[in-house]
């Protein structure tokens, strides 16, 4: 089975910007303790590939339903409230993130008009924030394809306890210990 090809860029992303963190991180602390030198870009870039990562696994594991949630009173009810439950909670999520990504928008407009570059690294750094909205952007789809998976009944509700998919948590199996005979 073929994944779509957004999980595929998503997945991509990730690999691409957490190997990129170690290999420059790496090579940083190599170069800085036994030649006595270094990139003088190297924390800029690490620390822009770790905001972008951050974004990307956000919606990453919204997809693979692996954020924590209390569902503490929502597990006691039927499963019709626990869709509606979960459909206000993606709803409320949503809105954040409109607002997140409507700022992002917005930040990123005013460093295309100041046209400022980054400190160490040759790059306009409108480009390196882009990864605010293209982040929001892809956690807005990652929360439509909840709301649809709700509303299409494959799940009842945004916490992964009670999901009906990949990643799902289910409740640990009871095991009842025998007593162990101690040699003396």
């Amino acid at each position: 089975m073929h994944k779509p090809i957004l999980d595929r860029v998503e997945e991509v992303a990730i690999v691409t910007l957490l190997s990129s963190m170690t290999v420059i991180t790496f090579t940083q602390v190599v170069l800085r303790y036994v030649f006595n030198s270094g990139f003088i870009w190297a924390l800029e870039a690490t620390q822009t590939c770790f905001a972008w990562l951050v974004m990307m696994g956000i919606s990453y594991g919204v997809r693979v339903n692996a954020h924590l949630g209390v569902n503490l009173l929502v597990a006691h009810l039927p499963p019709a409230g626990r869709r509606l439950f979960g459909l206000l909670a993606v709803a409320g999520c949503l809105a954040y993130v409109g607002l997140m990504l409507w700022g992002g928008c917005l930040f990123v407009d005013r460093l295309w008009i100041l046209g400022t570059y980054a400190r160490d690294l040759p790059a306009p750094r409108w480009a390196l924030a882009l990864g605010l909205p293209l982040g929001f952007c892809m956690i807005g789809i990652r929360l439509l394809q909840v709301a649809a998976g709700i509303l299409s009944g494959q799940r009842d509700g945004v916490c992964p306890t009670h999901a009906h998919g990949p990643g799902e948590v289910r409740e640990a199996p009871q095991v009842i210990a025998e007593p162990v005979a101690v040699p003396q």
